[in-house]
């Protein structure tokens, strides 16, 4: 039970229906959803596609997703695979002629074809019940009639509002500037597109004014880009990959997501006593530190397209976590492993419902870097995600860019199974600190017996590209130790990630934590 005389939230419980975001609003619309008879995932496509205008430095209509789901009348977790590839004309040595070593960030070049609206239809139609122009609904009103700028969003609008070029300038900022708090954010050009798909479908947005206006935007700045290669954005069902750690099974999104390195942390972490060691302690940061960095390494070396890679049953194999253990000494910091392939980025939402009939969603949904490439659309200001910045330019990488090919994504959505029975929703935001923030997450349920709220509060660290990051809640005491051990040690100007998540308790009862590090909440009916 939590300290009531200590800052915190309380757990939210529930019976009939429970969602967990990054924002009131979308929480409460999802809820809403949920009452007028939809289901699960009904209701993460109402409030997903929400916090594209709550939260539009995170995410939006031009950004790609990822879902797992369990049906009410099933504990099979599916995956959707919601990501957008290169379009046909990109090359690396087009831009490695030009003397580039990475796909640079605010450029055409970095623009994928955004695949979120395609998924969002297509699941729509084939596991929602209330049809896309109900689903819409709340989002095109909001984008009509403005969202007061909520605190966390106003911080990270003012970060990354240079990032804006253009007519993105003119959509996203207040005379040249970032909001403030409580300042009324709207976009009547989104409300406009969103009309049109909940009239149209997803031919709305891939064929005709809306594809020409985000093609045009693109062709002007340089890229390759043709109606043609939105016309075929497409999403696929694919098959989940999981781990156990510890009684539990964590189950991730397959390659191109970096969900198995998730997998292969745990893997790593299960050959050390995590439970016997004090939780806020260095010993314990240290360890998944040095985890860490070899899963990365892993990731870097494997992950891609899944029709380009062909090491994932060897990344995930107990052989080569055992292999990995053994590398990691208990009183000394290893250097760092090869930097990130892809650039660093702390901008996701993610949202998760389990509904009456206990179906679950888990849906990540992302621009990539905060306002995505910083190119929006000329007529209808759809802000394009710099997707393809997660290419390497490295020739004969399994992830090195080409047409019509994906790229490594760090956004994974995450399911807890117990006993074959899906027992939690959930996911951890934060760019390439997520398949971390599931380990840690999962290691603080299993090891520490932390309920799901205690394991979102908990204080964080990340081995980094050679830095380990710190939370202010860690002591002073632990910062030192953590220093001699040898890991360069800093506190982060801005908090780790950010994490949501939803248990299902075997009587049905659900209960839904949210993360004091975003503006969200869980909330119930």
């Amino acid at each position: 039970m939590r300290n009531f005389q200590s800052p915190g939230r309380s757990a939210v419980f529930a019976q009939n229906g429970l969602c967990a975001t990054s924002h009131p609003l979308a929480a409460g619309a999802a809820i809403d959803v949920l009452k007028r008879g939809g289901n699960a995932m009904d209701a993460a496509i109402a409030g997903a596609v929400l916090l594209g205008i709550c939260e539009p430095q995170m995410t939006g209509i031009g950004g790609d997703c990822f879902v797992l789901f369990s049906r009410s009348d099933s504990d099979e977790i599916q995956a959707v695979n919601g990501s957008g590839r290169a379009p046909a004309g990109a090359t690396a040595q087009a831009l490695r002629d030009q003397g580039l070593t990475s796909v640079p960030l605010q450029s055409a070049d970095a623009v994928t074809i955004p695949t979120a609206i395609e998924t969002f239809c297509h699941l729509a139609e084939t596991e929602g019940k209330l049809g896309l122009d109900a689903l819409l609904a709340p989002a095109i009103q909001y984008a009509e009639t403005g969202v007061p700028v909520a605190p966390r969003v106003a911080f990270d609008w003012a970060n990354d509002a240079a990032t804006l070029q253009g007519t993105a300038r003119e959509a996203y900022l207040f005379d040249g500037k970032a909001p403030k708090v409580g300042q009324i954010f709207r976009a009547p050009g989104q409300a406009e597109v969103l009309r049109r798909i909940a009239r149209d479908g997803r031919d709305a947005f891939y064929t005709g004014e809306i594809a020409e206006d985000m093609v045009a935007t693109l062709q002007a700045a340089g890229g390759t880009h043709q109606v043609a290669d939105f016309s075929a954005a497409a999403c696929d069902r694919v098959t989940p990959v999981s781990a156990n750690y510890k009684g539990v099974d964590l189950v991730e999104h397959p390659p191109n997501g970096q969900g198995a390195t998730a997998l292969l942390m745990l893997n790593i972490l299960s050959h050390f006593d995590i439970a016997a060691l004090d939780p806020l302690g260095a010993q314990r940061a240290h360890i998944e530190a040095e985890a860490a960095k070899l899963a990365y390494d892993a990731r870097n070396r494997f992950l891609a397209d899944p029709a380009h890679m062909q090491r994932l049953d060897h990344m995930l194999s107990p052989e080569t976590a055992s292999r990995l253990a053994a590398l990691i000494d208990p009183k000394r910091a290893m250097a760092a492993a090869a930097p990130l392939t892809e650039a660093i980025h702390k901008d996701t939402i993610y949202i998760t419902v389990v509904d009456k009939d206990r179906m679950s969603v888990s849906l990540i949904y992302s621009i990539f870097h905060g306002f995505g490439s910083g190119l929006a659309s000329e007529k209808f200001g759809i802000l394009l995600q710099n997707r393809g910045a997660g290419f390497t330019l490295q020739q004969g990488h399994p992830n090195e860019l080409a047409g019509g090919k994906r790229p490594m994504h760090t956004i994974i959505p995450g399911m807890l199974r117990h006993q074959g029975r899906v027992m939690m929703p959930f996911g951890v935001m934060g760019g390439a600190y997520q398949p971390n923030g599931h380990a840690r997450f999962v290691s603080n349920l299993q090891d520490f017996g932390m309920d799901a709220q205690t394991a979102i509060d908990a204080p964080r660290s990340f081995s980094d590209n050679g830095v380990l990051k710190v939370e202010q809640g860690y002591s002073d005491q632990t910062r030192q130790d953590l220093s001699d051990l040898g890991h360069k040690v800093e506190i982060p100007d801005t908090a780790i990630g950010g994490a949501q998540a939803i248990k299902i308790h075997p009587d049905g009862l659900l209960e839904g934590g949210s993360d004091p590090r975003k503006d969200g909440c869980a909330l119930g009916y």
